[in-house]
């Protein structure tokens, strides 16, 4: 079950981006460390996460909530078994997320990810 597709913005200047984002659009601060996560007022799933340039290598440019851990390591089997390349290992992060990130077949790099119980 997908709970959420998300993109991904570079950031440079965090604040900077939060006032853009809140004032011109009207989004809502969700999160703001590890990185910058805004949210729409009426659907707190469409969201936009800016993380600091350089905290992740390679750079996802989007996000797939697939709801539960397990829905995470099932995702990572098929990716192993489709021969595609893992480019950030399944890790279960600090701030409560598990997580790896896959090359699709064109090369853009998707983070694969369910927030931990």
């Amino acid at each position: 079950m997908i709970r959420r597709i998300f993109p991904y913005a570079d950031g440079d200047d965090l604040p900077a981006s939060r006032d853009f984002c809140v004032g011109v659009f009207g989004l809502e601060v969700a999160m703001e460390d590890p990185v910058l996560g805004l949210t729409s007022p009426t659907d707190p799933s469409d969201q936009v996460l800016v993380p600091p340039r350089g905290m992740e290598s390679p750079p996802p440019r989007f996000g797939i909530d697939v709801g539960k851990p397990a829905a995470v390591d099932a995702a990572h089997s098929e990716v192993a078994g489709c021969g595609l390349r893992v480019v950030y290992p399944l890790t279960d992060e600090s701030w409560g997320v598990r997580r790896f990130f896959v090359e699709d077949p064109n090369g853009t790099v998707v983070n694969v990810l369910a927030h931990l119980p």
